[in-house]
């Protein structure tokens, strides 16, 4: 007879015989999730034949983006839901809405986030509006600033190709009549962001990589939740989309780790003190 091979302790070694079974691959971890039925009837009865494009684009987001891997794939399409809810794609290369993967204390938890093309979508899909834009002003642009009426003034020409960007704007008209539009200094949206943002004062990558973007989504999402329509799937938005996280969006796999301790300072935009205007 054959000598069995053996442990130490004389017992029989059965795992040395036994193959491990092979790890699934996150996009197999996000098929059993967005497969079993229960999610299919949810997708088909919201987005009908555009369920399976968005199933393959959550496989696709999940298997693709190493740091959301973080998260748990059922809380992924979770969050996932509030996009669908809302018939945003979240394709994070387009720019409507993102899954951002956060630390919250010790554990990984995926947050649904809106871009600020996602706000200008809802707002196109309301009929209400007649225009609606926003952007950066450049030095040599702003002529004035109406305080009594609101109105703001941006005919002037840039000082160069290369004029620096003093401020952003968002504005919006009703086709009632009724328009808006904010103009927020380079101070003024530096204070704001200082204060409500925890990411911005930890020196988050997303500021200093995609500034513009986000001080464009600041002052958009400011006008339209203080005077935009606030039609029902407007409503809903404003309620998804997490303010903290805001300006945390994971601009690729490589974005670092929210740890406050150990973040960058942001060089981008000069301090300003509290009462500067």
């Amino acid at each position: 007879m054959e000598n069995t091979p053996t442990n130490v302790s004389g017992i029989i070694s059965q795992q040395a015989a036994k193959p491990k079974a092979k790890a699934k691959t996150p996009a197999q971890l996000m098929q059993g999730v967005v497969n079993v039925e229960a999610s299919q009837a949810l997708l088909k009865n919201s987005l009908k034949e555009n369920a399976g494009a968005f199933t393959a684009s959550i496989i696709d987001l999940y298997a693709s983006d190493t740091y959301l891997q973080n998260c748990a794939p059922q809380a992924v399409f979770a969050e996932a839901l509030k996009a669908v809810s809302l018939k945003l794609p979240i394709n994070k290369q387009l720019g409507f809405a993102y899954i951002i993967p956060r630390r919250d204390h010790g554990v990984w938890k995926p947050t649904f986030q809106l871009g600020y093309k996602g706000y200008i979508q809802l707002c196109m899909r309301t009929g209400a509006y007649r225009y609606i834009n926003a952007g950066p002003v450049y030095e040599g642009e702003l002529k004035k600033v109406d305080k009594l009426s609101g109105e703001v003034d941006l005919s002037g020409d840039p000082a160069g190709e290369d004029a620096p960007v003093i401020g952003y704007f968002a504005y919006m008209e009703t086709l009632n009549g009724f328009r808006k539009c904010l103009y927020w200094p380079n101070e003024k949206l530096l204070r704001h962001v200082k204060r409500y943002s925890d990411s911005y004062k930890s020196g988050s990558k997303i500021w200093k990589d995609n500034f513009e973007e986000m001080a464009i989504k600041t002052v958009l999402r400011y006008l339209l939740s203080h005077w935009g329509v606030m039609s029902t799937e407007m409503e809903q938005a404003f309620k998804a989309d997490n303010v903290e996280a805001a300006d945390q969006m994971i601009a690729g796999d490589n974005a670092p780790e929210y740890i406050p301790a150990q973040a960058e300072e942001v060089p981008a935009e000069p301090e300003v003190s509290a009462d500067a205007q």
